[in-house]
């Protein structure tokens, strides 16, 4: 009986011992992995009907690996460096990571799920390690800085000589000049900041996903429509409707709630989605800031903030915080005249309570019907996804930059609701492709954001395939997709993205397109939002979907006239969570953060931007920009670069408006230039001059 067990024993172990091989085998196998070659699809776009989760991380590991082989060869070269045989060889390395990094980025926030979470935490801190590598090289790092130092007298062509500027700065900016002890210190802090940002991001979707809120008395929503209702409906309970959580502090389903007790349910579901509990991320938070600004210090930086803006318009800190100090006051004053007229108009409704956060946009809706005469659900019928889509984002840019589109259905997508474009130049010659996912889905994470999954480049003969992502709530089968004004703007907000990548007209993909600084790769898609309400667009795209007429011009005048309305909120908000993000890394390494939450209240009331009635656009414990998403330090890009919209819209309409003309000239000058020039250089060649705020100020209303 003993040996029948020990015979047993052995056989189950020796055959647990071949399926764990299997298992590593099958993991490492690369065999029939569409990542190894480039696909034969058109455009080169990712052939999503053989791309499996299983093929990613043996990708990765071969991805790395060639690279690692490519830079060996290029420190091993015994040979003078040169552009072509340092450079050139290190750009041309990452050809392959970077076409497994593009898909896989893509898939991780529009379509993610549990094996590709798996994969996403078990390869971050391999990538850490792995650029560590590459950038932390002494002696690949000694020949890029001999070129450097020689590069005005290589008879390069001044986009090679970006790129070696653009590789030193690079290796410089990542701790380069070290010494090896701090090196190691380096190593082991990026490896721990990259499994904390992606624990972040993964804690996040779930929290999102967990606040979501259940209804069970359909008459607790009252104030939505019969199709808003229908929307929520979850088809697998019985009377039940789902309330979902978005991104932001606020809420968007706040201003049709009339049930009070309702709307704060949804707003404290938001606000303490990751403050505690099973998704508390406030340990993440504290542990990621503290070692940031250990980071900086190694660096040589007072503090994280420092460092991370070294290759910006802003250049350092105190320039962020000076724009601030500028419009604070006017947008803190602007908001609390706001906050009187609501609590006006709350009063006026016969209740007593104090305005609240969560009552803000129910009653702001209110007031804009009484002052401007505009309802939302009036507006709401002349926003059809598809026709804003096709005759007003496209009509726009083909009208400023002569492209025109066609709808392809025989390129492979990532999920069924996607769908995609191919571009074309005014002389018929091919563009790109543009793949666009509008619809909110539990495995998506929150907001809106532009990317490549090609990037181009004439080194490679490659156009662009570029993608927008936006969480619009999907309509019940066979209802229309009616958008709110807000959504309509960043569907032209993200598209200025992408036109920014589809003009890119570079040789080395490092430099192009959208690969400028965090404080001006806002700009052209700020810019493109103030197409939206241009009278010629606005007349094409704005049909009612029933009866495919065209706008009233009264409604189109109430919706400027409202233009500047509930501002103050808006820029307030925004000023609360840039200046979070600037406080929050602007820190030491003395600093001893203890309460995550009492540092976010003390950051925000040093800067005199505690209102209780207008909360920070993002908490500390949900900020995904800066805390997973590549924003850290960064996210006052936004009301940077809107400066930058708003002059540079001043110029067309000083020399015509909507004309191709001013359209070619944004593309030559602004559009096409990727990372190839100096950004202030860029701007004030094609403005005649430094942005001013004034312009800014007086579209938001502030004056």
């Amino acid at each position: 009986m003993k040996k029948i067990t020990l015979l047993l024993t052995l056989l189950i172990t020796i055959l647990a011992c071949n399926q764990k091989k299997k298992n590593v085998s099958m993991e490492n196998n690369l065999t029939n992995n569409p990542f190894l070659k480039e696909s034969t699809l058109p455009y080169s776009v990712p052939d999503f009907t053989n791309i499996k989760n299983e093929h990613f991380k043996p990708a990765y590991i071969e991805a790395m690996r060639q690279q690692m082989v490519a830079v060996n060869s290029i420190v091993k070269n015994k040979e003078e460096a040169t552009f072509q045989n340092t450079i050139l060889a290190l750009e041309k390395s990452k050809e392959m990571l970077n076409r497994v990094n593009n898909v896989f980025n893509a898939l991780t926030a529009a379509n993610t799920n549990d094996s590709l979470k798996k994969v996403q935490s078990e390869t971050a801190p391999l990538l850490a390690k792995h650029f560590d590598e590459i950038y932390l090289n002494d002696t690949l790092f000694l020949k890029v800085k001999n070129i450097y130092a020689k590069r005005n007298k290589l008879k390069l062509d001044s986009e090679s000589l970006k790129l070696v500027e653009y590789y030193y700065k690079k290796f410089t900016i990542a701790g380069a000049n070290l010494t090896e002890d701090n090196k190691i210190k380096l190593r082991d802090i990026n490896e721990q900041l990259a499994s904390l940002s992606t624990k972040f991001n993964q804690t996040l979707l779930e929290a999102n996903k967990a606040a979501t809120i259940e209804i069970h008395d359909v008459r607790k929503l009252d104030g939505f429509s019969e199709n808003q209702i229908a929307n929520i409906k979850d088809n697998t309970k019985e009377n039940t409707w789902l309330l979902t959580i978005t991104n932001t502090t606020q809420q968007s389903q706040l201003q049709y709630l009339k049930n009070r007790a309702v709307r704060k349910q949804l707003f404290e579901a938001g606000w303490n989605r990751t403050n505690g509990g099973k998704y508390n991320t406030k340990e993440l938070v504290k542990k990621m800031v503290e070692l940031r600004a250990q980071k900086a210090q190694l660096l040589g930086f007072d503090n994280f903030a420092s460092w991370r803006l070294q290759n910006t318009m802003a250049k350092k800190p105190q320039a962020v915080l000076d724009l601030f100090a500028k419009l604070v006051p006017a947008a803190t004053s602007k908001a609390r005249k706001e906050a009187t007229v609501i609590q006006k108009m709350i009063e006026k409704q016969g209740e007593t309570f104090k305005l609240e956060p969560w009552d803000w946009n129910f009653y702001a809706e209110k007031v804009r019907k009484e002052k401007y005469d505009l309802d939302e659900s009036e507006i709401k019928p002349y926003f059809e996804l598809h026709t804003v889509l096709e005759k007003g984002v496209f009509y726009a840019a083909e009208k400023l930059y002569g492209i025109t589109f066609k709808k392809r259905t025989d390129i492979p997508t990532y999920q069924k609701d996607v769908i995609t474009y191919e571009l074309f130049n005014e002389d018929g010659t091919p563009l790109g492709l543009f793949y666009a996912d509008y619809f909110a889905r539990p495995s998506k994470s929150g907001g809106a954001w532009m990317d490549n999954f090609v990037t181009q480049s004439t080194l490679y003969n490659k156009k662009p395939v570029i993608y927008n992502v936006m969480n619009i709530a999907k309509p019940a089968e066979g209802e229309p997709t009616l958008l709110n004004f807000d959504e309509v703007e960043t569907m032209f907000h993200e598209f200025g993205h992408a036109l920014h990548g589809f003009f890119a007209n570079q040789h080395y993909p490092s430099l192009s397109g959208t690969s400028v600084a965090r404080d001006f790769v806002e700009f052209p898609s700020q810019f493109n939002e103030n197409w939206a309400l241009y009278p010629e667009i606005l007349k094409n795209y704005a049909l009612n979907y029933k009866n495919g007429k065209k706008i009233p011009l009264e409604l189109i005048a109430k919706i400027k006239n409202a233009s500047t309305f509930n501002q103050g909120y808006s820029i307030t908000e925004v000023l609360a969570a840039s200046n979070l993000d600037m406080l929050w890394h602007t820190i030491s390494t003395d600093t001893k953060i203890t309460d995550v939450n009492k540092f976010e209240n003390d950051a925000l009331e040093s800067v005199h931007l505690l209102l209780k009635e207008v909360p920070t656009r993002y908490r500390s414990t949900y900020f995904a920009h800066i805390f997973s998403g590549g924003y850290s330090a960064g996210y006052y890009s936004y009301l940077w670069t809107e400066v930058l919209s708003h002059d540079a819209y001043n110029y067309f309409t000083e020399h015509g408006g909507l004309t191709r003309e001013n359209g070619q000239r944004f593309r030559d000058m602004i559009l096409s230039k990727g990372n190839t020039l100096e950004l202030e250089k860029m701007y004030k060649d094609f403005r005649g001059s430094s942005p001013k705020i004034e312009p800014m100020i007086k579209a938001r209303g502030l004056n």
